[in-house]
């Protein structure tokens, strides 16, 4: 039904603004609504945005490179010995709280800790009595992985109380040191800036006309103010029309994505070009339905994750198996950083403040890798640690 994504680029672009054109048509009949949230769309018309486009292209430019220096920190306090941290997951199955998770275990044995992971399995239920049985246990410190610290702030209170350090990692929207909630540092890519890359990609891609489908789960914080911020930044390209906002659970992914996918490919057809989700899991769920309608898995829509890049990302994207791109957190680096963190608050020192760069990862360049683990970080932490 659709085009292969090696089409020639004029034939690709002639075919894009038809579909824009489709999508300004639509608009003067009445809006279409996102299925889940009832978001009203954008009608931005036929010509593009060229200013827009020439931003973007560059920006993607950039964030595709792949030979990075290490930008982090270079010195620091040495090993302190015999410590203990829990690593509280928001639910092991989002693929990014398991990489940070995995990277956290693989620097503790480095540095000599040790590391128990506590799954709450998804549900507020199971995160606070997940976080409670942390704070039980006394540790030297918490991990709050990938969940909102007011969800369990009785305990966050406790464990303050207890003077039990704090770090999140995608706890609360910005980088670095907390003061409400309690967190010694936050440990995350800036959520602006993985939105702002992800919208970009798509503006760029498509030539600044485009149909785009918005996947996130708004009962995190996080994941819905990255969402509200891609929304921002696709605005800003006239030529790019929001078909849908789909507000999908993380945890009900694997069960309400292949029905949504379905319906989106029966309502929207070949106006719905491109996707972007806040995390990448969603496209995980989403093969099967493409596969089912027939759509090809190089696309379109050309589909990108916004978050994570775990190792089943890369595989799509590196077989061109219904994703085209990710905007990957390098999952072991900050795993390594959280230890290197709670180091730093064990030595009385401060936080270190390291934000890692947005990265873009394509077939083109991720050259069969299977995550995004940028050069550098572990030598740098073992030098810091004596290690």
């Amino acid at each position: 039904m659709h085009r292969n994504r090696k089409a020639a680029p004029g034939a690709r672009t002639a075919r894009l603004a038809c579909c824009a054109l489709l999508a300004t048509a639509t608009a003067l009949v009445g809006c279409e609504r996102g299925s889940s949230d009832g978001a009203d769309e954008t009608a931005t018309g036929p010509s593009g945005c060229p200013d827009v486009h020439t931003r973007a292209q560059s920006a993607v430019t950039r964030a595709e490179r792949t030979d990075i220096p290490w930008g982090g920190p270079t010195s620091g306090p040495a090993a302190v010995s015999g410590r203990t941290i829990v690593y509280v997951a928001q639910t092991m199955t989002n693929p990014g709280v398991a990489g940070a998770a995995n990277g956290v275990r693989e620097a503790a044995r480095v540095i000599g800790w040790n590391v128990r992971v506590i799954d709450g399995g998804g549900t507020p239920a199971g995160i606070q009595a997940a976080m409670s049985e942390a704070v039980a246990l006394r540790p030297s410190g918490i991990v709050i992985g990938g969940f909102d610290p007011g969800s369990t702030a009785q305990q966050v209170t406790r464990a303050n109380a207890l003077r039990i350090p704090l770090i999140g990692w995608h706890a609360v929207p910005e980088p670095g040191p907390s003061r409400q909630p309690d967190l010694f540092t936050n440990v995350t890519t800036r959520v602006q800036d993985v939105a702002r890359i992800s919208a970009q990609w798509i503006i760029s891609d498509s030539d600044g006309r485009a149909g785009v489908v918005l996947i996130t789960d708004a009962s995190i914080p996080f994941a819905r103010n990255k969402s509200d911020l891609i929304r921002k930044e696709l605005a800003r390209c006239r030529g790019v029309r929001l078909l849908s906002v789909e507000n999908i659970p993380i945890p009900d992914a694997s069960s309400r994505t292949p029905r949504e996918i379905s319906s989106l490919l029966s309502r929207f057809q070949d106006r719905w070009t491109h996707s972007v989700a806040i995390n990448d899991l969603y496209f995980a769920d989403a093969a099967p339905a493409f596969r089912a309608a027939g759509e090809k898995g190089s696309g379109p829509p050309y589909n990108i994750g916004a978050g994570d890049g775990d190792p089943s990302a890369f595989q799509r994207i590196n077989s061109r198996q219904y994703q085209a791109a990710t905007v990957p957190e390098p999952l072991s680096l900050q795993g390594w950083q959280i230890v290197d963190e709670f180091n730093r608050a064990f030595s009385g020192r401060p936080a270190s403040r390291y934000t890692a760069p947005v990265h873009i990862a394509t077939a083109g360049n991720s050259e069969g890798a299977t995550t995004w683990d940028p050069s550098g970080y572990r030598e740098a932490y073992r030098k810091i640690w004596g290690k």
